[in-house]
Order: C-alpha cells, then sequence, then structure tokens
C-alpha cells in the first residue's frame, strides 16, 4: 500500500508570528514532525505550504531524504476559515489522488514520534480499519455548563489509579485509506483504530505559554534517551567552537577566521584513536572549507539549517547511535544535537541557553583551546572502553 502525508502549514499566524519557522529548541516548529515522518515508514511526505521560503528550506535541507516533497498550497486554502478537510480535498486532487493511505500531520504537535505515526498506519494496514487517530487518556474530571458532572460521581470521587478517564483526540496523527476519504472527504471515517501516545503531547501550541512547555517538554525527552557508550565520533559546528565567532569582512567578503592551532593537534590525536570527527555548521564557507581539509576532516557539512535531521541521518547512515557522539556547540542551532548527543560540550563562552542544557561546561574558549580540551577529554573517557 502507498502510505503518504501531508503537513499543512500557513505563512500567517495570528497567535504566534511566523509560528511555522519559529526556532523550537533551535529547529522551526515545522521540522520536528517533518523529520520524524522521514524515518518512518511513510512513502512520500509532502510540505503543502503558500510559504516559499519553507519549500526553498525543504528543497535544501531535506536533499538527502528523497521522500520529503514541498508543494505549493493555494491561497484560497491558506486562509484563517480554510478547513483542514479542505486543504487535504486540494492536496489530493494535487497528486491525483495517488495513495492508498493518506496521513494527516500537524506541526503544531511537535513531540509526535516516527512510532507514533507508524502506529496510526498499522491501524488501517495491519488491523484492517479504515481510519485511525492519535489520542491521549486524560484523568480530568469533566462537567455540563448547567452544573451536571459528566464522567464521575462528586460524591464517589475515584482515585486516580482507579479511574479509567477519557481518551481525548490530540490532534498530531490522522490517517485514512483513499476509499473511505473519496466518499466522505473527511480525515476519519468508516471503522476507525485509536492509536494512544503520552499524555504531555496534549499539548498543543496555540500561545506563547504552550511554547516554553513544549521546549521543556522537547529537551527533557531528548536527554531521557540519552545513553553512554565509547566515542567513535565527534561532531562539531564551527563559529564559535573552532573560531572565536567573529569573521573579517571586506569589499569582497568573507576575508578571516581565528582558528587554534592545538585544536588541530588535538583531533589529529582523536583521529589516531580511531575517533573519526564531523563538522556541521550553518554556514557555507569557503575559509571553512578550506581549513577541515587542511585538518583531513572527512566529513563536512556546510550550510546545514537543520542539524538535527541530517546528523540523524548520517547516523543512520553509519549504523550508530547518539550513544556513539560526543557534539560541540555553542548556540540555539544547535541544541537538539546538545540535548541528544551521548556526551554534550559547550565553549566556557557559548550562550547561556546552551550552557543549561550541555552535559560538560569547557573551562577555554573557542578558538582558544577548547576543541583540544574536548580531545583530551575523549581519549581519557575511552579509556574506559579498551
Amino acid at each position: 500500500m502507498k502510505k503518504i502525508a501531508i503537513l499543512p502549514l500557513r505563512k500567517d499566524s495570528k497567535g504566534i508570528p511566523g509560528k511555522n519557522k519559529k526556532k523550537l529548541l533551535g529547529r522551526p516548529l515545522f521540522s520536528w514532525a517533518l523529520s520524524e515522518a522521514a524515518f518512518s515508514n511513510l512513502d512520500a511526505v509532502y510540505v503543502f505550504t503558500d510559504d516559499t521560503e519553507i519549500l526553498s528550506f525543504i528543497e535544501k535541507e531535506y536533499s538527502w531524504n528523497p521522500k520529503i516533497k514541498g508543494l505549493l498550497r493555494s491561497d484560497e486554502n491558506a486562509t484563517d476559515t480554510a478547513s483542514t478537510e479542505s486543504v487535504m480535498i486540494e492536496f489530493a486532487t494535487a497528486i491525483n489522488h495517488d495513495f492508498d493511505i493518506l496521513c494527516l500531520l500537524q506541526a503544531t504537535s511537535p513531540l509526535t514520534t516516527e512510532s507514533d505515526i507508524n502506529a496510526v498506519l498499522d491501524k488501517i494496514e495491519k488491523e484492517n480499519n479504515d481510519s485511525s487517530l492519535t489520542v491521549v487518556k486524560t484523568h480530568r474530571f469533566t462537567w455540563n455548563p448547567d452544573g451536571t458532572p459528566q464522567n464521575y460521581d462528586p460524591f464517589n470521587r475515584p482515585r486516580r489509579q482507579d479511574f479509567q478517564g477519557l481518551l481525548v483526540e490530540n490532534g498530531a496523527v490522522y490517517a485514512t485509506t483513499k476509499t473511505v476519504f473519496s466518499k466522505s472527504k473527511n480525515r476519519l471515517s468508516g471503522k476507525i483504530g485509536l492509536v494512544e501516545m503520552d499524555e504531555a503531547s496534549y499539548v498543543e501550541i496555540d500561545s506563547n505559554t504552550d511554547w516554553e512547555i513544549v521546549e521543556q517538554l522537547l529537551a527533557q525527552r531528548l536527554q531521557k534517551r540519552k545513553s553512554h557508550n565509547r566515542i567513535d565520533y565527534l561532531v562539531l559546528d564551527v563559529d564559535g567552537v573552532f573560531t572565536d565567532g567573529c569573521v573579517y569582512f571586506g569589499a569582497e567578503g568573507e576575508l578571516m577566521k581565528k582558528f587554534d592551532m592545538r585544536d588541530g593537534m588535538g583531533l589529529e590525536i582523536l583521529r589516531e584513536n580511531k575517533v573519526e570527527v564531523v563538522v556541521m555548521t550553518s554556514e557555507n564557507s569557503a575559509l571553512v572549507g578550506e581549513r577541515m581539509k587542511k585538518l583531513q576532516i572527512n566529513h563536512i557539512f556546510l550550510g546545514v539549517k537543520d542539524k538535527y535531521a541530517l546528523l540523524s541521518q548520517f547516523l543512520k547512515d553509519k549504523k550508530i547511535g547518539y550513544d556513539q557522539v560526543a557534539y560541540v556547540g555553542d548556540d540555539v542551532n544547535d541544541l537538539a544535537n546538545i540535548c541528544s548527543a551521548g556526551w554534550s560540550f559547550c565553549p566556557a563562552n557559548g550562550t547561556e541557553v546552551v550552557k543549561r542544557h550541555a552535559d560538560y561546561i569547557l573551562t577555554h574558549n573557542s578558538a582558544n583551546g577548547a576543541i583540544r580540551e574536548v580531545s583530551e577529554i575523549l581519549m581519557k573517557y575511552n579509556k574506559r572502553y579498551e
């Protein structure tokens, strides 16, 4: 069965201006659900949007995954009053209904995982439902406007562990077959299957308060997954890690960056001890490219805006986990990797937000021995695996 997904995005947002592109734990909001979909059992994932900037981002940042695609959405279906079903119908028509299962993902549910998506698909593929959705179990007591209880007896208030609770839509993932969708024009119809997600996923991002809560939840989830192993890969940002974060510009553009020669020796020692070095930076700098070649670093990724998605794919290709990775970063676009890597480091002059999430705050500044310090720490750490 051909399984495809739509991730609808609008350019304008009244609740939180520019919400879809705003950085959540260092990544654009929509990229959280999108990268999970990229590693799921879906055959294709379409970002359906009226924002050409997002389409350009998709084309560049997800070129490593051919199943991620961008598709322009009409202005008529990108208004406050347009229903999600009308967007789904427009999308299905645009791709000539070329699917067996259509999955709807929501950018405002960044806690969605590839496992959640796969479970929703399985409800149709393996359990013969016509459609399916994600829900959460809430143990809240609910009331009617007239002051009468809906789901419990106030004179026999149950303990939480004895209360079955209610299943509530969390708006994260929906799926439907082409057959029932063509008839009902609705995301849900026919025999419906339910997939229960963690209660934390009930928080959708509709306000700045929601944003802060979800960002904290995301960081905590990534950090709880951390485990430790021998470090086989050291992944480094450039500006603010290799360099002091400053750049010298002239009439012809970028002229100079400052690097510390001691860092180069530290990396050479790591390579001699079978730790590979990876460089991943958001800047597309010819100077950086030349310096990394001089340092004999083979894995160089320049101009990367979504470092977490690319690093996840890199590790998948290498058949290793984050537990075998050390990461050094200094700013917000490093946060997701800082929270995920087996060991994460921040230079002494890094930003405060990264220091709050890093496992280790270095005693040296960037371009002043920070990478050399990391190298020595990793050499000592890896001895326990000899």
